[in-house]
């Protein structure tokens, strides 16, 4: 046997150590083994080669606990983590987009610990549709015949082409030509629907004259496309809604909306955008909107309109390759729910943001300050803050909003703030005029505990390392 042989303990050996049991109870037996494997030919190849030096086999062991612990914590990391959202925008894409309410989040864990109803008709004691979960609720909220549920907005506009449009065209406006976000653009979803793109008007201009020419007998029906993440001002003409659909009824072709946000009239005043009750009451045959925009409930694409147009969509095979499952559907039924017991302002957390009143950030904002202020090195403060709807929604709409802006003494407003973003949680803020803000309308009132714990070991930290290095 070399030397080299002897100094590295053999796999059962090391698997005795307190140390490996935990990792064990940790990553489970297989993959802590694979991995003591893989490092323990590693070392041996290192060893050989004197590209390190390890004198004996207590220190080969403690060598290979350390890499073994760092291969598995990098290999089995979960890099899914909670954030703290200071940055101001509320419907933030990056960070989760809606955050879901403490009652929708106990409604999906009573509904998924166990078995559930997803596709059974405890009535009839036979299978039935998962769609009868949402479309109740989606019906009752909408004024909409009929309602399907896909994972997310994008997919909704490609189903309905896809099912009602397929080979035929689809007049749309020059001026509704928008890029949905990520990349996705409205003709690339449609070539991928297999419906042919007509376009109509201008970039500023469109009339329903305009849609009323465009159609012939190979016309499928007129897309309208809300501009919701951008806003055309000047010399512009667009058509009422109503307008469209009555030169679709005129010649019997359905007109979809595709609103994006889609907001309810529950949501706060504030908001400038249409709702689906407005499309639904102007005579669309299709709305598609989303789930975890101005709704505020989970990721999805809901689909409502007439009911012979939603029969085609639920019959053609994508819907099932669309569908969303039983978490989804959990949380969106209770999201719903919310909505139509006008309990949103209070339960939907999105909802509740947009409405805190300034007094109450004021105060929270007050609040903080005082029990941070006594922190050496720690410089906060309070200044006013423009807060913003997000997700595409709203673009001109500002919320007056309160931010506490953040200081270490010796580092910067960008050193802070990576520090905030890696710890647990993570607090994200936004950088302006060199300062750090943390804006409180987007920050739950039950976080700011939180948020103070936070600071406060930033702060520690970087006052024990000050105190190190000299």
């Amino acid at each position: 046997m070399t030397r080299t042989a002897r100094i590295i303990p053999s796999i059962e050996h090391l698997r005795q150590r307190q140390a490996i049991h935990n990792l064990e109870s940790l990553y489970g037996r297989e993959s802590t083994v694979q991995a003591l494997r893989t490092e323990t030919s590693e070392l041996r190849q290192k060893i050989m080669q004197a590209t390190i030096d390890i004198p004996d086999t207590e220190t080969a062991a403690t060598y290979i606990i350390e890499q073994i612990t760092k291969r598995l914590e990098q290999t089995l990391v979960q890099t899914l983590s909670p954030v703290i959202n200071g940055t101001g925008i509320i419907i933030h894409t990056n960070l989760g987009r809606a955050p879901l309410g403490q009652t929708t989040v106990k409604r999906i864990t009573q509904l998924v610990e166990g078995y559930s109803n997803l596709e059974y008709d405890l009535d009839a004691g036979t299978r039935s549709p998962r769609s009868i979960h949402t479309s109740l609720l989606l019906n009752r909220l909408t004024g909409a015949e009929a309602s399907a549920v896909v994972n997310n907005n994008a997919a909704a506009i490609l189903l309905v082409l896809t099912a009602l449009a397929r080979g035929r065209e689809v007049i749309i406006s020059r001026g509704e030509m928008v890029e949905i976000g990520g990349g996705f653009r409205i003709p690339d979803v449609m070539r991928q629907s297999g419906a042919h793109l007509r376009e109509i008007g201008t970039t500023n201009k469109t009339r329903a004259s305009d849609y009323a020419s465009a159609i012939n007998d190979r016309t499928a029906m007129i897309l309208r496309v809300h501009p919701s993440n951008f806003t055309v001002e000047g010399f512009t003409e667009r058509p009422r809604l109503k307008d469209l659909t009555a030169v679709g009824n005129q010649f019997g072709v359905p007109v979809v909306e595709d609103l994006g946000s889609g907001c309810l009239s529950t949501a706060p005043a504030i908001m400038s955008e249409p709702t689906v009750e407005e499309s639904i009451d102007s005579g669309v045959s299709v709305c598609t909107f989303s789930g975890d925009k101005l709704l505020g409930g989970p990721q999805a694409g809901l689909i409502v309109g007439k009911a012979e147009a939603l029969a085609a969509i639920h019959k053609h095979p994508l819907m099932r390759a669309l569908r969303v499952g039983k978490l989804t559907l959990a949380a969106l039924e209770a999201t719903l729910f919310e909505h139509a017991t006008s309990h949103a302002e209070t339960e939907v957390p999105i909802i509740r943001m947009i409405a805190s009143k300034l007094s109450e950030l004021r105060e929270r904002a007050s609040s903080i300050e005082d029990r941070l202020s006594h922190l050496p090195g720690l410089e906060i403060g309070i200044r006013a803050s423009n807060a913003k709807i997000g997700g595409g929604s709203s673009p001109q709409t500002t919320l007056e909003s309160c931010a506490i802006n953040i200081g270490i003494t010796g580092h910067t407003a960008s050193v802070i703030d990576y520090a905030l973003r890696h710890n647990t949680p993570a607090v994200v803020g936004r950088i302006e005029d060199n300062q750090l803000l943390l804006d409180l309308r987007t920050i739950a009132p039950e976080e700011d505990r939180q948020l103070v714990d936070v600071i406060s070991t930033v702060t520690e930290n970087f006052r024990s390392a000050n105190d190190e290095s000299t």
